[in-house]
Protein backbone atom coordinates (compact mmCIF):
# COMPACT_ATOMS: atom_id res chain seq x y z
CA UNK A 1 0.00 0.00 0.00
CA UNK A 2 1.11 3.73 -0.93
CA UNK A 3 0.78 6.18 0.78
CA UNK A 4 -0.11 9.51 -0.30
CA UNK A 5 3.13 12.03 -0.32
CA UNK A 6 1.12 15.00 0.96
CA UNK A 7 -1.92 15.21 3.13
CA UNK A 8 -1.98 16.52 6.84
CA UNK A 9 -1.27 13.19 8.55
CA UNK A 10 1.89 12.65 6.09
CA UNK A 11 4.09 15.76 6.60
CA UNK A 12 6.18 16.60 3.71
CA UNK A 13 10.09 15.72 4.59
CA UNK A 14 12.42 16.77 4.72
CA UNK A 15 10.92 19.90 6.49
CA UNK A 16 12.23 22.65 8.32
CA UNK A 17 11.22 23.16 12.28
CA UNK A 18 12.09 26.69 14.73
CA UNK A 19 12.82 25.47 17.85
CA UNK A 20 13.45 27.86 21.21
CA UNK A 21 16.56 27.93 23.75
CA UNK A 22 14.27 25.52 26.01
CA UNK A 23 14.08 22.66 23.41
CA UNK A 24 18.39 22.16 23.47
CA UNK A 25 19.85 20.10 23.30
CA UNK A 26 18.37 19.31 19.72
CA UNK A 27 18.10 15.81 18.67
CA UNK A 28 15.99 14.12 15.83
CA UNK A 29 13.61 12.86 15.61
CA UNK A 30 11.81 15.29 17.72
CA UNK A 31 8.93 14.11 19.45
CA UNK A 32 6.14 15.73 17.47
CA UNK A 33 7.34 13.10 14.43
CA UNK A 34 5.02 10.79 12.58
CA UNK A 35 6.69 7.01 14.16
CA UNK A 36 6.82 6.19 10.39
CA UNK A 37 9.71 8.55 10.33
CA UNK A 38 11.43 7.80 12.77
CA UNK A 39 15.26 7.01 12.88
CA UNK A 40 18.27 6.54 15.05
CA UNK A 41 18.66 9.34 17.30
CA UNK A 42 20.96 12.01 16.57
CA UNK A 43 22.25 14.55 18.58
CA UNK A 44 22.89 18.34 16.30
CA UNK A 45 24.73 21.04 17.74
CA UNK A 46 22.97 24.33 16.52
CA UNK A 47 23.82 27.00 19.02
CA UNK A 48 27.21 28.31 17.10
CA UNK A 49 25.33 28.89 14.02
CA UNK A 50 21.93 28.98 14.69
CA UNK A 51 20.70 26.46 12.11
CA UNK A 52 21.54 22.57 11.76
CA UNK A 53 20.32 19.52 9.44
CA UNK A 54 19.67 15.75 10.17
CA UNK A 55 21.39 13.53 8.22
CA UNK A 56 19.61 11.15 8.07
CA UNK A 57 16.12 12.68 7.24
CA UNK A 58 17.26 16.42 6.05
CA UNK A 59 15.23 17.85 8.51
CA UNK A 60 16.31 21.81 8.66
CA UNK A 61 16.53 23.12 12.19
CA UNK A 62 15.89 26.76 13.12
CA UNK A 63 17.25 28.23 16.48
CA UNK A 64 14.90 31.58 17.34
CA UNK A 65 16.37 33.24 20.20
CA UNK A 66 19.57 33.12 22.27
CA UNK A 67 21.09 29.93 24.13
CA UNK A 68 20.68 30.58 27.71
CA UNK A 69 24.05 31.26 29.24
CA UNK A 70 23.12 28.48 31.93
CA UNK A 71 22.36 25.95 29.96
CA UNK A 72 24.63 23.25 30.61
CA UNK A 73 24.70 20.00 27.88
CA UNK A 74 25.12 16.53 30.32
Amino acid sequence: MKLPMNTSSTPAYPQEIEISPDDLPLYCPNPLMDARSWHPRVFLEIEATGSAMCPYCSTQYILKGTPNPDHHHS
